[in-house]
């Protein structure tokens, strides 16, 4: 069921009115002696772009994703790096250092292919 045609229902409660009382706003306490039921319809608000902004959204997070993808390469290379130098130069720091590194990478690589949908899930379309 759609958002926009959700309709909540609620039945109003009857009491005897109070003698003497009124309500704030003047106009009396017109709710409490009309029986029946007040329908409220809840609007789905769904953001959306303003017009010309999707093409500079787009391209920026084309610029982001690519950015991230060479960053996750750059990483590895470094990574693989300091395990060769570890290993010439018989420095075992470094080779741990590197291990550490490949590990590190793929868990955000890993981070990164599974936080959008997880997100996604929990947000939903976007519409409130």
């Amino acid at each position: 069921m759609d958002l926009a045609t959700l309709t909540h229902s609620m039945y109003v409660a009857v009491g005897a009115p109070v003698a003497g009382s009124a309500s704030p706003s003047g106009l009396g306490s017109a709710v409490e002696h009309l029986p029946g039921r007040v329908s409220v319809t809840v609007l789905a608000v769904c953001p959306k772009a303003p017009p010309g902004a999707q093409v500079p959204t787009d391209t920026i997070t084309g610029y982001v994703l690519w950015g991230v993808g060479i960053l996750f390469v750059v990483g590895i290379i470094i990574a693989i790096g300091a395990i060769i130098v570890g290993r010439v130069f018989a420095m075992p720091h470094a080779s741990k250092v590197g291990v550490i590194s490949v590990v590190v990478v793929f868990l955000a690589a890993i981070g990164y292919l599974v936080l959008p949908s997880m997100l996604s899930g929990l947000l939903g379309n976007g519409c409130i």
